[in-house]
């Protein structure tokens, strides 16, 4: 259980880290370090277990997850850095959204009614967010391209879910998680020679904002994984969705960033609607207890 709150946590950070990085770096490189140093602390702990930090290559779902995870960081960082640290919130409920379609064309699964249902409760919450009161055509035009990028964030991340969902029978967590965020951080260094755009002027913390997010992504996910090992799953689909509240909390509170009824409704909408479609049936729970 702590190790379930402790990512959650750190997930909810992310929106107010990088705001603070942002004083110091542009998004191509807050998004590099967010894999390097992720991928650095991994490549720690598996050289502490004596073995060779040698990511895989020749696998095209480490690719795409590479590929995923990069596009999810990137599009999360820049939508970020000239909107709003709350906006994040929309990320998860779009990868949801993202793998329900995926599941009924890749793997044809058949939604249920409680599926259709949820995956409704999920888009209000989205719409209440995105529109915070406002009209379609006024949200379009001021807010359009930050919604529309984390849209494309969470696209990104249903891919990289989607990899660690294709990857789990062949690699064991260590491994692929490090192997997709060693390539992500190589696809994102590439840009920075023509991309990067830092201030002349030394910000101590958004260098530690930065370092932070990359502790982030490498430790995070193992926390989650050892998690789910022992904690049930119902239990660790609330506390994980809770990452949205803590978000707009932080954001108003440490960023003091303009938090409406309509912001808080919201995410408090797609926290239950993600909760709905992930809480197992009672026939899954019923066969897990015999």
């Amino acid at each position: 259980m702590l190790y379930l709150l402790i990512a959650t946590l750190s997930w909810s950070f992310v929106g107010v880290l990088v705001k603070l990085a942002a004083l110091q770096f542009d998004s191509y490189t807050i998004t590099f370090a967010r894999f390097a140093v992720g991928a650095a602390a991994l490549a720690v702990i598996i050289a502490i277990g004596r073995k060779s930090p040698r990511p895989a290559a020749f696998h095209r779902w480490i690719w795409i997850g590479a590929l995923g995870k990069a596009g999810n960081y990137l599009f999360e960082n820049i939508a970020i850095t000239i909107g709003y640290a709350y906006g994040n919130v929309l990320v998860q409920p779009i990868q949801t959204i993202a793998l329900l379609v995926a599941g009924l064309f890749l793997f044809k699964d058949r939604l249920t009614t409680k599926s259709w249902i949820s995956a409704a409760v999920v888009l209000t919450g989205v719409l209440l967010i995105t529109l915070n009161g406002r009209s379609i055509y006024e949200t379009i035009a001021t807010q359009g391209w930050i919604t529309l990028l984390f849209v494309f964030s969470g696209i990104g991340a249903a891919l990289h879910f989607l990899s660690q969902k294709m990857l789990l029978d062949s690699m064991g967590d260590l491994p692929m998680n490090y192997s997709i965020f060693f390539w992500a951080s190589m696809l994102t260094a590439a840009p920075l020679p023509f991309a990067a755009d830092w201030s002349p002027a030394f910000v101590p913390g958004a260098w530690l904002a930065a370092a932070a997010l990359g502790l982030i992504t490498g430790i995070s996910f193992l926390m989650l994984s050892k998690a789910l090992r022992t904690v049930k799953f119902s239990i660790a689909v609330i506390v994980s969705n809770m990452a949205a509240l803590f978000t707009v909390l932080w954001s108003g509170v440490l960023l003091n960033e303009p938090i409406t009824g309509y912001i808080v409704f919201g995410a408090v909408t797609v926290v239950a609607g993600m909760t709905m479609l992930n809480w197992p049936s009672k026939s899954v729970a019923k066969e897990g207890n015999a």
